[in-house]
């Protein structure tokens, strides 16, 4: 039971942003352009259009900016929580995840294993960014930031991103993407989503140590 219903005063509707700091709404302003960006990935697949496809790619730029600033804005108020850290780790894994895996896909990724080493790719993230949460204390032992990262951050994903970017604007996705494509067994391998399993290897990483900044 919450305390304000233990205090027989019932809580209003919406009243959860009234806990919310000023870092936490460029924390939502990052998770809406990753889900930007999967929109415009899914509505590129239907229209073939290449500004919507390079939209889409511009939406993880504009989501770094975000995810910069609000953890700029958080150190300057001196304004942490542990809500602020879960809404960060939440906005990046759409944003920085599911955002570039949409967008291979929308690219031209789509054999099965393909799909394979973007699911992997997705999972790494995930992992990644629950392996912060549960160390980040520790890590930054007294400090207000971590002094180093365990592996990649997400955000490293924006250079996937780029690539993708790249490609298209030189006409080579769908059946001309880098690397063409390769038949292993029951399923089609492009070469360039090793990009994303190497992407996701580097998060995971328990010996790859990166400062930060």
């Amino acid at each position: 039971m919450s305390r304000r219903w233990a205090c027989g005063v019932r809580p209003r509707h919406f009243s959860m942003l009234r806990d919310f700091h000023l870092a936490d709404f460029f924390t939502l302003a990052n998770a809406a352009c990753g889900l930007a960006g999967v929109l415009l990935a899914m509505s590129f697949m239907a229209s073939r259009s290449l500004p919507q496809f390079l939209w889409a790619a511009a939406m993880a730029p504009a989501a770094f900016a975000f995810d910069v600033l609000d953890g700029r804005i958080a150190r300057w108020r001196s304004q942490h929580s542990s809500l602020g850290r879960e809404l960060d780790s939440l906005a990046d894994i759409v944003s920085f995840g599911v955002a570039p895996a949409t967008l291979a896909f929308a690219a031209g990724l789509d054999g099965g294993w393909d799909v394979a080493a973007l699911i992997y790719f997705v999972c790494c993230g995930v992992s990644r960014l629950a392996r912060y949460n549960v160390t980040a204390e520790s890590l930054a032992e007294g400090q207000d930031k971590v002094a180093y990262f365990e592996g990649t951050p997400i955000p490293s994903s924006v250079l996937l991103t780029a690539v993708l970017a790249v490609a298209a604007w030189q006409g080579r996705i769908g059946d001309a993407i880098y690397g063409g494509v390769l038949t292993l067994g029951p399923w089609q391998l492009h070469p360039l989503a090793l990009l994303f399993v190497l992407s996701g290897s580097l998060m995971i990483s328990k010996t790859l140590r990166i400062p930060k900044l």
